[in-house]
C-alpha cells in the first residue's frame, strides 16, 4: 500500500515505469507473494546505489527481480549484481524480467540456502560495495553476520522490512520474524565497525556503512 504522502514524492521525482509496474502485475498474475520492496525503497535504492559510486552488488533475496532492477540500473558500466534465491522457479520469472528489462547481463543469479551461497563467495574471495538484505526476517542476524564477511571496508548494507507493520517495538509480539528482526536492528546500532540508521521510510529500511573489517 503507498500512502498519499509516498505516491506524493513518487509522482514527482521518480514515478515507477512501466517495465517495474510489469514486474508488479507479473507477481499477482503468477500468484507470487507480493513483496517486492515498495517503489519508494526501490527509487531510493537506485540513488543509493549511484551516489555511493557501488559496482559489485549483493542481494539477499531475488523474488520475480524487481530490487534487482532497480539495483542493476544504477552501476556503472562492468558492474554486477549476484542475487541469492532459494526458489528456483522465483529466479526463472526474475530471469524473464530482467530480460524484459535489458539487464540480464549484470545480474547473476545463485540458487539455494542463502546462508550457503555467502558461505561460497565468502571462500571465493568475493567482496562487494553494496548489500541488499530482503529475505526471510528471522534470518537476518544471520545475514548480517556473513555479509559483512564479504563486504569491503566502505560498503554499504541496506535492509528492508525492519519496522515490520510497526511490530518492533511491540513487546506483545513475539513471533520469529519479528525476533529476528529486532535482534538485526540491535546489531547494526551497536556493532564497533557499524555507523547505521533506521529509516522510517514505507515498512522500514536500517542502512549501515561498513568502516572497517572485523
Amino acid at each position: 500500500m503507498t500512502s498519499d504522502r509516498e505516491q506524493y514524492v513518487l509522482t514527482l521525482f521518480q514515478p515507477e515505469d512501466a517495465v517495474l509496474q510489469g514486474i508488479r502485475n507479473e507477481i499477482r498474475k503468477r500468484g507470487m507473494p507480493d513483496i517486492s520492496v515498495h517503489p519508494l525503497v526501490g527509487a531510493f535504492l537506485t540513488f543509493l546505489v549511484q551516489v555511493h559510486g557501488s559496482r559489485d552488488i549483493l542481494e539477499i533475496g531475488s523474488l520475480a527481480g524487481y530490487s534487482a532492477v532497480c539495483l542493476a540500473r544504477a552501476l556503472p558500466r562492468g558492474g554486477h549484481v549476484v542475487s541469492l534465491e532459494v526458489n528456483p522457479d522465483y529466479v526463472v520469472v526474475a530471469r524473464e524480467n530482467l530480460h524484459r528489462a535489458g539487464l540480464e547481463n549484470r545480474v547473476t543469479h545463485m540458487v539455494g540456502l542463502a546462508e550457503q551461497s555467502l558461505d561460497t563467495l565468502d571462500r571465493q574471495g568475493r567482496r562487494f560495495d553494496f548489500a541488499l538484505i530482503d529475505a526471510d526476517k528471522e534470518n537476518y542476524p544471520v545475514y548480517l553476520e556473513k555479509t559483512l564477511k564479504v563486504l569491503r571496508p566502505g560498503g554499504i548494507i541496506a535492509a528492508d522490512n525492519t519496522l515490520w507493520g510497526d511490530k518492533v517495538w511491540d513487546p506483545t509480539v513475539q513471533d520469529e520474524s519479528v525476533a529476528g528482526i529486532r535482534r538485526f536492528n540491535e546489531m547494526a546500532a551497536q556493532h564497533p565497525a557499524l555507523k547505521s540508521l533506521l529509516c522510517p521510510m514505507a515498512d522500514g529500511l536500517t542502512l549501515a556503512r561498513y568502516l572497517e573489517e572485523v
